[in-house]
């Protein structure tokens, strides 16, 4: 059913419809209207779970995994800082593989403070081991939250959908809701093979020698791979039940043949849909979404850059003193490609600063007046900086 809704009021509505039977939350802007509108389910009778009002992010995050190995399917969400609060408890879930799904509603990490939009957060834990799934609109937010279940419990493996903060959790959009039945028959009840039983009993997370962690995380890496069929399946099955696909690992829109390609990750690839529908005079240009993050979608990448010259990787986050992030995981997966297409990276919209449609054109100059650069942040402006750091 087609219905105008709030981006957090839909995943809310996917959440409940995967049946989840815990979820704990902790607010924090702008995830918050996630878990309101959870709880307001629970409190109308709409969704029978146990939805526990935690003290601290790390808490909801030791409550979801408590409940999941104990054979409960789960939920959590956070944001910013939130994320980083909770971010001992991410590597423990992703480490234990245990099947977890929680929304990342993607807001800068301070100092200095703010409650906007970029993906820093999810960025910096991108290490730990969980699954991360990059949202360009609500549709796909609710599309991929009900898939990341079924990944999740294939896999073992935790998933961490991202939606960018404000941009989606607080816009609305007339969002195509699944049927309880559509779900049903996409998602089995919830299985965990490990599921601690004090009939049999075993260990979970305990100590590691040298002689065997390296290969845990060599498994771990390995599982990681190995997941990304499991995202092509879902996707298809989901498609083929609803009509709709989300992308896969990699979507790409435009000229196939195009030389030039822009790079990006979330909801600003709608911005640049845009701008390029304005802008025909500047020439056939691709664009290209990593909606997989981790694992990283290699091969796929390849695929989508054949015959691409110059390829701009925008990003919204950057690891300082490193540069671009998204950038150097894409250079190292083109390094071995025959002529592969010069990469101009830059950073956009940091801490919630406005993306206009007019960055198109001004990228697209960018490449064609110069050589490629390393790093940039695109939308500084010089006379606010100290003249040293200019």
């Amino acid at each position: 059913m087609r219905q105008a809704l709030e981006g957090s009021q839909a995943i809310a509505r996917a959440v409940a419809l995967c049946r989840p039977q815990v979820i704990a939350a902790y607010p924090i802007t702008p995830q918050t209207h996630i878990v309101e509108n959870i709880a307001k389910l629970v409190a109308d009778g709409k969704l029978v779970c146990e939805y526990v009002s935690v003290e601290s992010e790390f808490s909801a995050a030791s409550v979801v995994l408590g409940a999941a190995v104990a054979g409960s399917r789960t939920y959590t969400a956070s944001a910013s800082q939130g994320i980083l609060l909770m971010s001992e408890v991410l590597f423990n879930i992703a480490g234990s593989r245990v099947p977890i799904v929680m929304t990342c509603a993607n807001r800068a990490v301070g100092a200095p403070l703010s409650i906007w939009n970029d993906q820093q957060d999810s960025m910096a834990v991108r290490d730990a081991g969980w699954i991360q799934l990059y949202c360009a609109d609500n549709q796909e937010a609710v599309d991929t939250t009900i898939q990341a279940y079924r990944i999740a419990e294939r896999t073992e493996l935790p998933v961490m959908v991202c939606v960018d903060g404000f941009t989606l959790t607080h816009t609305l959009e007339p969002i195509d809701v699944p049927s309880q039945q559509q779900v049903d028959a996409f998602l089995p009840p919830y299985h965990f093979a490990r599921t601690l039983d004090p009939m049999k009993p075993i260990s979970m997370g305990t100590l590691v020698s040298p002689d065997f962690y390296p290969e845990a995380r060599h498994s771990h890496h390995q599982a990681l791979l190995n997941a990304a069929a499991e995202i092509v399946a879902a996707d298809a099955d989901w498609c083929a039940l609803t009509g709709r696909s989300q992308g896969s690992l990699v979507q790409v829109e435009g000229d196939a043949d195009a030389s030039v390609a822009i790079l990006t990750l979330g909801s600003v690839i709608g911005t640049l849909a845009d701008a390029r529908e304005m802008h025909p005079e500047l020439g056939t240009v691709k664009l290209i979404r990593l909606r997989a993050f981790r694992p990283f979608p290699s091969e796929a990448l390849l695929q989508a850059c054949a015959g691409v010259t110059d390829l701009v990787v925008l990003e919204r986050a950057l690891s300082p003193g490193g540069g671009g992030i998204v950038g150097a995981e894409v250079k190292a997966a083109l390094f071995d490609m025959p002529n592969p297409p010069r990469v101009h990276n830059f950073a956009v919209g940091l801490g919630g600063r406005d993306i206009p449609l007019d960055i198109y054109p001004r990228l697209l100059q960018a490449v064609r007046s110069q050589s490629p650069r390393p790093f940039a942040v695109f939308d500084v402006e010089l006379d606010k900086l100290p003249a040293e750091d200019r």
